[in-house]
């Protein structure tokens, strides 16, 4: 047992090491990607990354975290990096909330999609659009660019580079963070950003 537990270690530790590296490498990809949707202050001392999918359980509570978070802490930025790995209504929201981007409206219909129950329909992403006056036959257009496309297929490899297999994951300075959060655990990562440990 006690074997195990070391090798499980070890495993641990160089798949983190191997995250940072490539956490450093992708800096400016994770940080300042100009496709990569962002909420809070622009400017913000301490940046947390969010790599999120639209039907996953965790991902819709940590977008209600999230949100909160933002709204107390004026300094903090959150980079959203869709990943839709869970399927068809996955892909088609990402592409959905990508469009609404476009409209200026990314930060709504990103908390309108992670708060619908279940799987996010054709019509209830629709709906969702007419409510926050979206121009839905731009969305549509917009929905199945290439360009949209192209962002899609970056975080998918930008994900593989980390070693990120699932939703959601987190990163905040050098650090992934697979797996949902506590308020609390992201507040001390990012309390632990800003003191530089």
């Amino acid at each position: 047992v006690e074997a195990m537990q070391e090798l499980e270690r070890k495993q641990d530790t160089q798949r983190d090491a191997v995250a940072q590296k490539a956490i450093r490498q992708h800096k400016t990809e994770l940080l300042s990607d100009p496709d990569s949707p962002f909420s809070g202050n622009a400017n913000g001392d301490v940046v947390v990354v969010d790599f999120n999918d639209y039907q996953c359980p965790y991902c819709k509570r940590m977008a209600e975290d999230l949100a909160a978070l933002k709204q107390e802490d004026p300094d903090l930025r959150i980079v959203f990096k869709e990943f839709p790995v869970l399927g068809t209504e996955s892909t088609l929201a990402t592409r959905a909330a990508l469009a609404a981007a476009r409209q200026g409206k990314y930060q709504e219909f990103h908390l309108g999609i992670m708060g619908l129950r279940g799987a996010p329909s054709e019509r209830a992403i629709f709906r969702l659009a007419d409510r926050l006056g979206l121009d839905e036959e731009r969305l549509r257009r917009d929905m199945n660019s290439p360009e949209i496309e192209n962002n899609i297929q970056a975080n998918y490899r930008l994900a593989q580079e980390i070693g990120i297999r699932g939703t959601p994951a987190f990163i905040v300075g050098n650090q992934l963070i697979p797996g949902a959060m506590s308020p609390e655990a992201i507040r001390e990562l990012i309390a632990n950003q800003r003191d530089g440990s």
